[in-house]
This record gives C-alpha cells, structure tokens and sequence, in this order.
C-alpha cells in the first residue's frame, strides 16, 4: 500500500510540471498565494447547490428549491434560467440539497444529477440523471440511480435505500457520480448502465474531478465532519482503492465539498466549515468555510475564508467562483 501512496503522490507533483511545460507559462505567471478578497458576484437566488462551466464558457449552477438550473455571465453576474421544471425540493428536508443538485456537459448536452426525490423521502419522481432537451420541463431520464441503488445496497450502514448523490462529473463514456449517504462511487453510462466504482467507509464522499484518467474526489468525513477526515482522495484508472492526497489536519476547517484544478492544474478544496448540526446532512456554521491550496508539500494553504456554507466551485481563468447555500456566487481572483 504504501508504495502505491507514494506513486499517487509522485503522480500529483508531475501533473504540476507537466501542466507547467505545456502552458508555456513563465515561474512569473503562475498564481501567488495571496489572491483578492472574494467578491460578490450573484445574490438574491435560492439556495444553491451544484455547479459546472458551459461550451459557452458560462457558469451554469442549480436550484434545488425552485428545480431551475441558471446560466450565470462570470463577468457581470447577470443570471437567466437555462432549464427549469425539474423535481422540487421536498419539504422537511432543509438543507439537504434534494430536487437538481448537479450540473454537467458533455459536448453540448446539458445533464442534471436529480437526489432526494423519491419515495425514501415522500416523494415520487425519479432519483438519477437527467438530460436536458429544452429549457422548459423537457429533459429525459437516461439512468435511474435510485432503482438500482435499491436493488444493489451498499457495505455500509444506511437509512434511504435510494442513496444521497452529491455530485457527478464526465468520465469515459459517461459519468462517474458520488452518493454520500450510500459511501460510493458509481460509474454511469448514456445508455443507464450502472456499476460500483469504489465502495468506502463511512467517509461522505462529495465533489469530484477528473485529471486524464484519474478520478479525484472530496470527503466530507463522517460526523461530526472533522479537519482530519476532511480529505482529497484519488482513484487511479482500473483500481477500486482510493488513495489520500491530503487532508484539512492541523487547519480550523472541515467538511469538505469540492475539488477544482485551476488553469495550471493545481489542485483546490473547498471546505465548508465547522460543523456542529442537529441532524446528519445539516450544513457547517455560516461564515466558516474556506477555499484551500494544495501546496507541492502536500499541506493545504488557506486562500479565502469565512466563506458562507459554500456546496461547490467552478474554475474560468484565474478565478474561483464559489456557489453557496446562501444562493449566493463569489468570485475568488487566485492569480
């Protein structure tokens, strides 16, 4: 195990070099480690929850409350509905992120990561991934995550058979998604087929993204949440062990949503906050999250903080936009 840790590690810093090599930057242009103060670029929406860049290179985030995905313009925050109509956040389940907490493209089709919708929670529509045919209630149905998470539980223990996903991102002929109630990764294809990517422990996996063929992803940590078991964890092509990268040990942050590399393909977390909730799935204390570095020591530097309960990030240019419950979305210049 430990020399496959060691190669994981080894793996990272190339990708750092190699991103160096092929972007032709100078040690002058790469990002310093002191960026502006975030500011605010949307406010006024509902409770945000996933988010995704565009072919249009537009910022595209989800509404689970009002079942909207909104296409925001990063340079004025101006924000229109791309899709609405979709499963409506449940009542009773505040802050829980149920209805569309997703979004991604793959070429230019839009699809939507549909949670917490189903029976497990009083509801009747279908948990699983959506592709979206037209901006108003016309999207399609292309895998039932819910059914088959049913027919296929996990290892560990859990209370809705029909999972909780949190985040799903391109990868190979499909998508790969997170479940943070069910402790997996799953593998989804356009055609529905469904398969266990990764079975954990009760560790709350969360954002994801993805590096050629290796698959990185957030935990949040089993309550209560954590900084050490706050982790960015890795998961090398054709192996179902995932490997730590690093974690929040030793920073006065914990819960862990996202993962982003921004243009020099330098890894960020985000973290969102202390946790001291009355029930699993409440959020972290407001005002505490923060937006974290991966240095080439392997320890985390703190970028931005007092972050206000962010749920996932988006990297265009130099800058972080990070979207949060409040429905807010702030812009982070890192350069």
């Amino acid at each position: 195990m430990k020399k496959f840790i060691i190669n994981n590690r080894l793996c990272i810093l190339l990708v750092f070099c190699f991103a160096m090599s092929i972007s032709g930057c100078k040690k002058d242009d790469h990002p310093s480690d002191t960026p502006k103060a975030p500011q605010l670029l949307v406010t006024g929406l509902e409770e945000l929850q996933g988010s995704t860049v565009g072919p249009d290179k537009e910022l595209y985030v989800t509404s689970p409350l009002d079942g909207i995905i909104w296409r925001v313009d990063p340079k004025t925050g101006a924000f229109t509905p791309f899709a609405t109509g979709f499963p409506n956040h449940l009542p009773g389940l505040a802050n829980l992120g149920s209805g569309v907490i997703d979004v991604a493209f793959r070429g230019g089709t839009a699809y939507a990561l549909v949670a917490g919708v189903g029976p497990d929670f009083g509801g009747d529509d279908t948990v699983g991934i959506y592709r979206i045919d037209g901006p108003d209630s016309s999207f399609t149905v292309i895998a039932d995550i819910g059914a088959w998470s049913i027919d296929n539980p996990p290892v560990t223990e859990f209370i809705a058979p029909q999972g909780f996903q949190y985040a799903f991102e391109p990868y190979s002929d499909g998508f790969i998604v997170t479940d943070g109630h069910h402790n997996r990764l799953l593998y989804v294809t356009l055609d529905g087929t469904i398969t266990e990517v990764a079975a954990l422990d009760d560790v709350v996996p969360t954002g994801l993204a993805v590096r050629g063929n290796t698959i990185f992803f957030t935990q949040a940590g089993p309550i209560p949440h954590l900084p050490e078991d706050a982790k960015l964890m890795s998961l090398l092509p054709e192996s179902s062990t995932a490997l730590e990268v690093a974690s929040a040990a030793g920073l006065d942050v914990g819960l862990f949503v996202d993962v982003e590399f921004d243009r020099w393909s330098v890894p960020y977390t985000l973290a969102q906050g202390k946790w001291d909730g009355p029930f699993e799935g409440a959020p972290a204390q407001p005002n505490t999250g923060a937006l974290l570095k991966l240095e080439p020591n392997g320890k985390f530097s703190v970028i931005a903080d007092r972050l206000n309960q962010p749920t996932s990030m988006e990297f265009i240019g130099n800058s972080a936009y990070v979207v949060s419950l409040a429905g807010e979305v702030w812009k982070i210049d890192c350069a």
